[in-house]
């Protein structure tokens, strides 16, 4: 059992953790406060080939594996939630589904701009009744004249205002009241498709999140994505991804409020001596290194069965689940080591506690990977 990094896998880790700092870290504060979505910091990316990172080099992408989109989704996370989950949906709920279902054409003509950054990567799932019981869905689209014609409304949709098209999930037929669910490619400019930006949010605030509403939009039936009938098998698949990717901007978030707290009860004075000398402390900061650490093998283990194409539904769960719950743990302590300070906007600990919240909550909230999980180990 071999749990040292790939020489390549070192090399994405240095030098993502090096443009996290330089560029996504100095003005994190800045964009929370002002809801600006940071367009230049994926600018850069995608002219250092991260856009594409675990696609096929084909399509534009960089031909590297899931952990190293862990690794790079925990960096920037650590800088940036925001900016964190704008890349893990880019990649995990954006290009993943395409990469996975796809036809040749379909990733040629859908894939290759997610992998080059000319387009960002979304994904339709959500909806106002059709959160947890994602079989609720409500959107349909009806075959007419060699077309879908969908209606409906989508919500809590990721970078959909900076993306040319997204995979969508709709009720294609339905007979006996049973649902019959196929995800279909619809292009952000087609007539009748309206993204509404106005959500008021706790956390995660420079990222982009979006309500869908759909109206007579008209697609090809050469737009179906993958097999019609198999929407519902296919986003359980790309959900699986995707918990890699939450569980690993929660170590992220994590790790950076840990070191936060660390730096922070070094330099603090009180009765006479820096805070880090008090075993109550000492404990906190132990406590969280260990569930920091804990978290992060979880991801790797999940994103590496992933890798040898092996089952991983079940770690991709528990990796989600432990993280997502440690985050906030981590974040609330890291809060408490700072005192008064950690409830300023200065000291970036107060929004890591925020940007936690949502990681308990997306792609599946910790109640559903608790009945993934029970599923799985057969209860």
């Amino acid at each position: 059992m071999n749990f040292d990094l790939t020489s390549e896998q070192v090399m994405i880790k240095k030098t993502i953790r090096q443009f996290a700092e330089e560029e996504v870290a100095p003005s994190a504060i800045e964009r929370d406060r002002n809801k600006q979505f940071p367009l230049d910091i994926f600018k850069k990316l995608a002219e250092m080939g991260m856009m594409g990172l675990p696609f096929p080099e084909k399509y534009g992408g960089g031909g590297a594996d899931t952990i190293s989109f862990a690794i790079v989704t925990e960096e920037l996370s650590k800088a940036c939630g925001s900016t964190g989950i704008t890349y893990s949906a880019h990649i995990s709920l954006g290009g993943a589904p395409l990469n996975l279902f796809g036809t040749e054409e379909q990733k040629q003509n859908y894939l290759t701009p997610i992998c080059t950054g000319e387009s960002f990567g979304a994904f339709g799932l959500t909806e106002p009744n059709a959160g947890s019981d994602a079989g609720g869905t409500r959107t349909t689209a009806k075959e007419e004249n060699g077309e879908f014609v969908i209606n409906g409304n989508k919500c809590f949709i990721t970078n959909v205002s900076y993306a040319q098209h997204l995979a969508l999930t709709a009720i294609t037929s339905e007979k006996d009241g049973k649902k019959e669910i196929s995800a279909i490619i619809v292009p952000t400019n087609a007539d009748g498709f309206t993204v509404i930006d106005n959500y008021e949010k706790m956390g995660l605030n420079s990222s982009n999140t979006t309500e869908l509403v759909l109206e007579d939009v008209r697609v090809p039936v050469e737009n179906l994505l993958g097999k019609r009938g198999e929407g519902f098998k296919q986003f359980l698949i790309t959900l699986d991804g995707g918990r890699i990717g939450i569980g690993a901007m929660a170590v992220g978030i994590a790790q950076g409020a840990f070191e936060k707290a660390l730096n922070y009860a070094k330099e603090r004075k009180q009765f006479g001596k820096s805070i880090s000398s008090f075993q109550v402390t000492q404990f906190k900061l132990a406590d969280m290194a260990m569930k920091i650490e804990l978290a992060r093998n979880m991801v790797y283990k999940a994103a590496w069965l992933k890798d040898q194409g092996r089952p991983f539904s079940k770690e991709a769960a528990m990796c989600k689940l432990y993280a997502s719950e440690i985050c906030s743990e981590v974040t609330s302590q890291a809060v408490q080591i700072h005192g008064g300070y950690g409830y300023m906007k200065d000291y970036h600990v107060e929004r890591m506690m925020r940007d936690a919240k949502l990681l308990e909550i997306g792609e599946g909230t910790s109640e559903v990977q608790r009945m993934v999980i029970s599923r799985l180990i057969g209860c």
